[in-house]
Formats: structure tokens, C-alpha cells, sequence
């Protein structure tokens, strides 16, 4: 099989959707790969890395695409790239098909078989082409990174000769990929960390990274189908909110990391329980780019609210592209593996569970209504 790769069009976009590395193994698995020139130089890779690793260096978008029997992509594909693919061929990227119809439709017209990398099932055997989960841990590494550096206090504890200074105060909310990665980070930098989650069952990885799991005295679990968690009803997010209050005062630094695949973000702390926190204080809000879990968040901003810094960062795995870029292509080249037959050709069987999940387009019908 024969795959693309171009540079990432997206404003602000550094990762590549294959390195070197990865080009180099789909060639020893009988893969040809062309990429566009300069395609990886944002996230440290250089064309000469590229050709060592058996890669075609191209230049004209629309003649790399056009030869692509599969075209491989972080993000969306541009207009001009979906007109310059032949038809029957593949596009694998995030797609965001939960939410983007029109793209969908568009890519049935034009006869395009195409895989939503977000979709892929939370199940055992998939774990190696799960994008969400390695872009996440990236993110909830960087919160703690963005937190430590504007908070002015330490996280560790210190004891000096002219006194004890106590751990920073950190709590983190939602402990999915990105909270756990998060809650990791700041106990590695010495802070006291505590975690809140809906779902119950997280409270043992949680308490085994040296956190606290908080929790109401009452809580129905709130686990959905796939290991993400369901969306809670009006009375439960009331609940939440005041249980949470209490945590949020008494925290230097909150992170919040809830998501719902294919919804807006639900609100966790508000704008009272934000002025509730001491000044100084700083929260990092992962989920910006679907609306935000905290009142006052802004995407794509650092804002003052009464005293507390709200960060609202965006598509924060491509603040650390190289290593970003790395695992996405690992997913990327598991996912080509399970696609393709010994000789390299495709063969998509739909009675796999995980093809079947990530197929959204194929043989000119949209096959996934959300």
C-alpha cells in the first residue's frame, strides 16, 4: 500500500502524522510512503530522516495525495486534499465525526473510505492504536507543567532555615488518561494531590499513585458504556458542584481534565466556587476546546478571574510535538497493520469490532450516525 503524508494545515498544528521511525517499520511490512517535504520539520524531524528511513520526499500536496492509496492526517482533511484523492482511496485521521456530518458527507460523495482515529474502542486489543489516550497523557503532563510555572509558590514541600514552607495544594478533576497522567506529574513534583471522578472504580488507580480520591458520601457510579463517563443529570451536577466547593477553596492549583466524547464539556466549577479560591491560585482547564469545565475559561486564553489564573489551553499535544507526533504514528501504524493483508493491501473486514467502530465512511455511504 501506498501512503501519504503532508504537512498538518491547521493553524498552530506541530505533529506529523508518521516519523521516521514509523515510516521505517510499514516499509519492512512491505509499505511504500512518500511525505511532503518539510512535513515533520515542526516536531524535530527533517527530511533526511525521512529518506534514510525509506521514505519518497515530495512537494506538490495535491501529487502526494493523488498517488496515496491511504492518506494518513493528525486532523481534518483540507478541501483541496479531498479533491485531490482518488476515489476508493483512505483517509485516517481525527475526523471529529461525533460532531462534523458535513465532513462525513462530503467524504461519502467524493467515494472515499475513511477511519475516525477518535473513534477507536477502549477494549484490550486496541490499546495500541488509541489515540485519544496517548494524546492525553501528553496533555495531562503539560497542565502540570503550565500550572507549576504560573503559580509563583512550590510544590514541594521545603524546609529551610528560615522555615517549613507546606506542599502546594493540587486537585485534580476527572481522572481519565489525562487525569491520571496529571495526578502522576504533580506528586513526581512533590505536590499534595487529590483527585475527584463520577465513576467509582477509578478510585484505586487514583489512591495508587500516592493521591487522595474524594468523593460525596453518596454517589451513583457514573460509568458509561466504553470506560468514559456518562453525562450526569441537572440534580447530580448541583450536587457535584457543592461537594466540590469545599476542595476547590482549599486548592493552589485545580486541573480539570472531564470530557464526554462528542458533547460539550460539563461545568464543574463555577464562577462562586472560583471566587472562593485564594488569589494567587491557578486553574488549568483541559477540556477548553469543548466548552470548558470551568465557568470562566476562555479557549485558547490564560485569563484573571478575582485573583485566580484560568488557563484554557487548546490542542496542547502539539505544545510537545516531537514525542506527540511519536505515538500518534504508532497508533496510526498499528491501525495500518490490522487494515492491510501480508502483501500490503487492504482488506477490511467489517466484523471486526474495531474496523466496524472506526469506518465512518466507505463505498460512497456514510456509515455512522452519532
Amino acid at each position: 500500500m501506498r501512503i501519504g503524508v503532508n504537512k498538518e494545515h491547521a493553524e498552530g498544528e506541530r505533529r506529523v502524522a508518521l516519523t521516521p521511525d514509523a515510516v521505517a517499520r510499514l516499509a519492512k511490512s512491505g509499505h511504500s510512503v512518500i511525505v511532503q517535504g518539510g512535513c515533520g520539520s515542526d516536531a524535530g524531524y527533517e527530511d533526511d530522516a525521512y529518506a534514510d528511513a525509506g521514505a519518497e520526499i515530495g512537494f506538490g500536496v495535491g501529487d502526494i495525495v493523488g498517488a496515496a492509496d491511504a492518506m494518513v492526517k493528525i486532523g481534518t482533511p483540507s478541501e483541496y486534499e479531498i479533491g485531490a484523492m482518488a476515489r476508493n482511496s483512505a483517509i485516517i485521521g481525527v475526523l471529529d465525526a461525533r460532531r462534523n456530518r458535513e465532513l462525513l458527507n462530503h467524504l461519502a460523495e467524493t467515494g472515499l473510505t475513511a477511519f475516525a482515529m477518535e473513534l477507536v474502542p477502549r477494549i484490550a486489543r486496541a490499546q495500541s492504536m488509541d489515540v485519544l489516550s496517548s494524546q492525553a497523557s501528553l496533555a495531562g503532563y503539560k497542565a502540570v507543567l503550565t500550572a507549576a510555572d504560573s503559580i509563583g509558590k512550590f510544590f514541594p514541600m521545603m524546609m529551610t532555615a528560615a522555615g517549613t514552607i507546606p506542599p502546594a495544594q493540587v486537585l485534580v478533576l476527572g481522572a481519565g488518561v489525562a487525569g491520571l497522567q496529571a495526578i502522576a506529574t504533580a506528586k513526581r513534583l512533590g505536590a499534595a494531590v487529590s483527585a475527584f471522578d463520577v465513576r467509582a472504580v477509578v478510585a484505586e488507580q487514583v489512591e495508587s499513585l500516592g493521591a487522595t480520591f474524594i468523593a460525596p458520601p453518596a454517589v451513583d457510579d457514573a460509568e458509561a458504556a466504553g470506560g468514559y463517563a456518562r453525562e450526569q443529570t441537572a440534580d447530580e451536577n448541583v450536587a457535584q458542584q457543592e461537594f466540590l466547593a469545599v476542595h476547590v477553596a482549599k486548592s493552589d492549583v485545580v486541573i480539570t481534565t472531564a470530557a464526554i466524547p462528542g458533547r460539550e464539556a460539563p461545568l464543574l466549577v463555577t464562577s462562586d466556587m472560583l471566587s472562593g479560591m485564594k488569589p494567587g491560585s491557578v486553574v488549568v482547564d483541559l477540556a477548553a476546546e469543548t466548552g470548558g469545565n470551568v465557568e470562566a475559561t476562555r479557549a485558547g486564553q490564560s485569563v484573571e478571574f478575582e485573583g485566580v489564573t484560568v488557563h484554557g489551553p487548546v490542542n496542547v499535544p502539539s505544545s510537545m510535538p516531537y514525542h506527540a507526533s511519536s505515538l500518534y504514528g504508532r497508533n496510526v501504524e498499528s491501525l495500518i497493520n490490522l487494515l492491510t493483508d501480508e502483501d500490503g493491501n487492504f482488506a477490511i473486514d467489517f466484523e471486526d469490532e474495531v474496523i466496524d467502530a472506526i469506518c465512518v465512511t466507505h463505498d460512497g455511504e456514510v456509515r455512522k450516525t452519532f
